[in-house]
């Protein structure tokens, strides 16, 4: 039978299509589904020097994030150099803690100062953002994890109460909270300028600082700004004793930029309602996390910041998290 040349293209394209389908179909009928976003696995380390960047390239990372502030601009500008030469995107600079709210006006003026000098290293790295957290506040009657449910003016921001029912026990907190959260924004608009000129985000985080520490007040915080040169960083396994990871993601959504990954293990008779443990062995659902992340579309990179196995095991770890597995070591 005589095959026109046209019918023989559409024939082959058809194939064409059908192979590149049925991998992706197997691969969903084996329970490991095909998402949409994609995701950048990353170790932690204090420089960008030959050893080290020898060693997380040799493990299949294909980024680092760097942590040493007392690196010049100049130094940074060679710890790019290096860290290209092994195949390796620095993708974030941890600028870490600010003191914002310090009651010594001199004092938070330092800070500001500071974080603008680490915000041109971050640059000079070549990294597309900078982990900041403003402040924290301590030293007054604090509600436990399950206590929390903040009550805040979302055009303001001001708190008007954490708990439900009495909130007279934590009047100094809601004091502190509120004057830790205007002089954050005041400081992180002064930053924004440079971050601009230099092209660096500014990830805000608040890391166990006691402030902001549910997901719709963290979210309204960070969105507040109303800037792109504003985002989030959001750890994975530091606030699920306050609400699920799942919650948090959604809740942040579109303004986070940059992910780390840990896991903790909750236990309510405990001083802190639980313990960092190693990834798989905590309180987290990983799966679910994952499709969470997809489902708010977040592309970009993910950061372990913990200790307990080695490189090659995070490695192996990462990917199977990313391919929806769950946070397994080996063949557990």
């Amino acid at each position: 039978m005589h095959i026109s040349r046209r019918a023989f293209l559409q024939s082959a394209a058809a194939v064409g299509v059908l192979a590149t389908a049925l991998p992706r179909a197997a691969r969903a009928a084996d329970g490991a589904p095909a998402f949409k976003t994609q995701l950048h696995k990353a170790l932690i380390a204090p420089l960008a020097d030959d050893v080290t960047c020898e060693r997380i390239a040799k493990a299949g990372f294909p980024g680092v994030e760097l942590t040493d502030k007392k690196v010049t601009v100049e130094q940074a500008v060679t710890g790019r150099q290096t860290a290209e030469k092994h195949g390796l995107k620095i993708h974030s600079f941890m600028g870490g803690w600010a003191d914002f709210n310090n009651a010594d006006e001199a004092a938070r003026r330092a800070s500001v100062e500071d974080v603008k000098r680490l915000i041109r290293v971050a640059s000079a790295y070549g990294a597309s953002a900078l982990l900041l957290v403003p402040c924290r506040v301590s030293g007054m009657e604090i509600p436990r994890p399950t206590q929390f449910k903040i009550d805040f003016d979302p055009s303001s921001l001001a708190v008007k109460s954490v708990v439900e029912g009495d909130n007279a026990p934590f009047a100094a907190y809601i004091e502190a909270q509120n004057r830790a959260t205007a002089l954050s924004r005041a400081a992180v608009e002064e930053l924004i300028p440079v971050a601009a000129q230099e092209g660096v985000i500014i990830a805000l985080e608040n890391v166990w600082n006691n402030l902001w520490v549910q997901p719709a007040f963290a979210a309204t915080f960070v969105r507040s700004f109303d800037c792109p040169w504003i985002k989030a960083y959001f750890d994975l396994g530091n606030h699920v004793r306050y609400a699920p990871v799942e919650t948090w993601l959604r809740a942040l959504n579109r303004s986070i930029v940059k992910l780390h990954i840990k896991d903790f293990k909750i236990d309510r008779d405990k001083k802190n309602d639980g313990d960092f443990v190693s990834l798989g062995k905590g309180s987290i659902d990983w799966k679910s996390v994952r499709a969470a992340i997809d489902e708010i579309g977040y592309n970009g990179w993910v950061s372990i910041e913990e200790h307990g196995y080695t490189d090659a095991e995070y490695s192996a770890l990462m990917d199977r998290f990313f391919a929806g597995q769950g946070a397994v070591v080996g063949n557990a």
